[in-house]
């Protein structure tokens, strides 16, 4: 080894806070790259695969006649899983009747919290056409995510200036205490640094790995850190060129395996584990990429047939193929809604919604005279698979 190496461990250091009336031990994590340096070797394997499926991903969209309506459509799954690992309990179903307004009533939280981080996502998505992603971009994406709803009150698109903790009533029975104001400033630039540096020459992947684990024990905001923590992997992929299509949202995944992530992340802070992290992020990164190709599959599949037996048996296969059209972008429709986007008249609407229904394509959903709803049940399976609220 050189004798200019840093003196850097991958173990960070406690730091006595005062917090409420009592002193915490707040850790403070080494920057990035994690010295000793990262063992590869083990992980091309994973690496490997996860490029693959990822790179198989980005080449679904070509299947889709419409590769931004997978987009919009995958973009409000994982705005819903995100969310629900903060404790929401909505549903795609939910926010998609939300957004078609064909679902009255008041503004719900959960909604509301979902909507904001669609809100968010296309947001950063567009803004890394022109400005880098960094500090000022990750606050801006903040400042979306909590505009309304629970968290507007938690200094929206600020840093923190005040001590949070994770887990526990208190800082002083926390599970962790992040870095304490202090030490907040110094975290975030060595964050920002290795967002863009080249000299380590870690595969993009593996970056993303670490830049989730770092945000997340940086916890620089008071509300909203998990949520902009997953948001950063594929606004990072996209930004280094590994996606052209931001397609990867591993929600569903630290989901479903919450359990091992949160242990991970321990494990990492505690003893330093970033290769155990790795393999489970790039496990992650490659089950996840081939769920959604494999949902691109089913979905153009779903769309070519219904398309073919609406034309063979519809008798109005001409209007039924425009609402068939409009269904693809808006899984809930009411005919009036039907009959604005379309400029069919309200009886040829009604006509063809009914011999949709009559082939199984849609569903009416309320049971009423006046005011139903339509829904493409069979594409909404697809899209909302995992979808279910987070119990216990």
């Amino acid at each position: 080894m050189s004798a200019q190496a840093p003196e850097i461990t991958r173990l960070g250091r406690h730091v006595e806070t005062p917090v409420g009336g009592e002193i915490v031990r707040a850790f403070v994590p080494p920057p990035l790259p994690p010295n000793p340096e990262i063992d590869l070797l083990p992980l091309l394997g994973r690496l490997s695969a996860a490029e693959r499926a990822l790179g198989r991903l980005d080449g679904a969209a070509v299947l889709l006649p419409r590769q931004e309506l997978f987009l919009y459509m995958y973009v409000r799954k994982e705005a819903v899983l995100s969310s629900q690992i903060e404790g929401t309990q909505s549903t795609l179903a939910d926010l998609l009747r939300f957004e078609t307004e064909a679902q009255s009533g008041q503004l719900i939280d959960d909604i509301r919290e979902v909507s904001n981080y669609v809100d968010a996502m296309m947001y950063g998505l567009e803004r890394l056409k022109e400005f880098p992603l960094s500090l000022r971009l990750i606050r801006e994406l903040h400042a979306r995510l909590l505009q309304s709803g629970r968290g507007e009150k938690k200094d929206p698109g600020e840093f923190r200036r005040s001590q949070n903790w994770i887990g526990g009533t208190r800082p002083g029975n926390a599970l962790f205490v992040p870095p304490p104001v202090s030490e907040l400033d110094a975290c975030l630039d060595a964050f920002e640094r290795f967002i863009h540096e080249t000299q380590s020459q870690l595969p993009p992947l593996i970056k993303a790995g670490l830049l989730h684990v770092q945000f997340e024990t940086i916890h620089p905001f008071l509300d909203g850190n998990g949520r902009v923590g997953r948001l950063l992997v594929t606004l990072f992929l996209c930004a280094n060129g590994v996606l052209r299509n931001p397609l990867l949202y591993l929600s569903l995944y630290l989901k479903t395996h919450r359990a091992d992530y949160y242990r991970l992340l321990q494990e990492v802070r505690e003893n330093g584990a970033w290769e155990a992290w790795l393999e489970f992020f790039l496990d992650g990164v490659a089950q996840t990429a081939n769920q959604a190709f494999e949902a691109a599959v089913r979905i153009a599949d779903l769309f070519a047939k219904d398309r073919e037996r609406i034309a063979m048996e519809s008798d109005r296969a001409g209007s039924a193929l425009r609402i068939h059209d409009l269904l693809q972008q808006h899984p809930f429709a009411t005919a009036n809604d039907l009959v604005m986007r379309t400029g069919l008249t309200a009886p040829t609407v009604n006509a063809a919604l009914a011999d949709l229904e009559r082939l199984g394509v849609v569903d009416e959903i309320t049971g009423r005279r006046r005011g139903r709803v339509f829904s493409y049940r069979a594409y909404l399976d697809i899209l909302g698979e995992g979808t279910a609220p987070l119990r216990g």
